[in-house]
């Protein structure tokens, strides 16, 4: 089973993914993955395991967009 979330708006997305990503965490995932179109192309962050390693993989280089 997955749990997908969506956003579009004026606001970076890559930060509204992640929190809401961290509120179907517990659930039983083994991994999470975002997407971010910048305009040109889509940007894909993937993680194993907990969601705190794909948090550190964004907040490291967060992708520019604000539809993911």
């Amino acid at each position: 089973m997955c749990g997908i979330i969506a956003y579009t708006g004026a606001r970076p997305a890559s930060s509204i993914l992640v929190d809401g990503l961290r509120r179907l965490e517990y659930r039983g995932y083994d991994s999470a993955g975002i997407a971010v179109q910048d305009g040109r192309e889509v940007r894909i962050l993937r993680a194993e395991g907990k969601l705190r390693r794909l948090e550190a993989r964004v907040a490291g280089d967060p992708p520019a967009g604000t539809t993911g």
